[in-house]
């Protein structure tokens, strides 16, 4: 699988690190990755994208990897640095996806990408407010104790991803699945294996190499204030959620499917936070390429 790295100088003089493959003249897919994560391939969602005649594009995120830390940003700030690359790309029609931590950042595009045609949102946070939703009931033990101390304040979840970071020095699928014991139901722990197992430990490596500012600000910036509104999208968006998700709650799945205007709902059964990405992948990419079609 061919991929092309590229390093974008932004307006303010950060550096921003994103990745393009696939076909160079198909459907420019922006993916935003999961917390922690960085432009790492994820093979099979690549080829699985490919399929459907997508060219998928994914940055890290400020802060990780290559890109300079934005500190202090908001999720709605990641629409200035996509934007900044379908510009560089000389990009006009795009959807967009987000896994995970990059949920939140595919609905920021979603809703004030004007180039965005259709949105994907796997296994996504929903905001730490969210009105008739109870934050942290379901997650496991980590996922638990990182986002209170993302409430807590800048110091006490710095200190916190320390640590967890020496965790995952020198990582292996083995040590993986370990490190997240609390967060992996077992039909998450089936896929990480082989090459989707790789893949994990790559983009971890990646996300990590020059620190953890990248994670502790993706926390920080969902456990606060989005700087937008949900009610801003008039886009179709896809929300899938698994049932036994224990990094992101089933009940996440559930706010966004009725708070995301006209959003098609997913709603898997006996699916975790990782097996649904893989298993789903290529059911997710033709409904994108079936939004982009309308």
């Amino acid at each position: 699988m061919d991929s092309t790295f590229e390093q974008l100088t932004l307006a303010d003089g950060r550096t921003l690190e994103f990745r393009c493959s696939g076909p160079a003249d198909g459907l420019p897919l922006l993916f935003h990755h999961g917390t922690p994560g960085s432009c790492v391939a994820i093979r099979s969602f690549d080829r699985a994208a490919h399929r459907h005649g997508l060219r998928v594009i994914t940055a890290s995120r400020a802060g990780y990897g290559s890109s300079s830390p934005n500190p202090g940003r908001q999720v709605a700030d990641v629409v200035s640095d996509t934007k900044a690359i379908i510009d560089h790309l000389g990009i006009d029609r795009c959807v967009v996806a987000g896994w995970s931590g990059g949920g939140p950042h595919a609905l920021a595009c979603a809703a004030r990408l004007d180039e965005a045609v259709g949105a994907l949102v796997i296994a996504g946070v929903a905001p730490y407010d969210a009105d008739g939703l109870d934050f942290l009931a379901g997650m496991g033990e980590d996922n638990i104790d990182e986002f209170g101390a993302a409430i807590e304040g800048p110091a006490a979840i710095r200190a916190y991803l320390e640590v967890a970071r020496g965790e995952l020095d020198d990582l292996t699928v083995e040590r993986l699945i370990s490190s997240m014991d609390s967060l992996l139901p077992d039909a998450d722990k089936a896929v990480l294996t082989a090459e989707f197992g790789e893949d994990m430990v790559a983009e971890f490596d990646e996300a990590l190499r020059a620190g953890i500012e990248g994670w502790l600000d993706d926390d920080l910036a969902f456990s606060g204030p989005w700087g937008f509104d949900l009610s801003e999208i008039q886009i179709p968006v896809a929300i899938w959620q698994g049932s036994d998700d224990l990094m992101v709650p089933f009940a996440h799945g559930q706010w966004l499917a009725t708070h995301v205007p006209g959003a098609s709902v997913h709603l898997e059964s006996g699916e975790g936070h990782l097996s649904i990405a893989l298993g789903a992948a290529d059911a997710m990419c033709a409904e994108l390429a079936a939004f982009a079609a309308r």
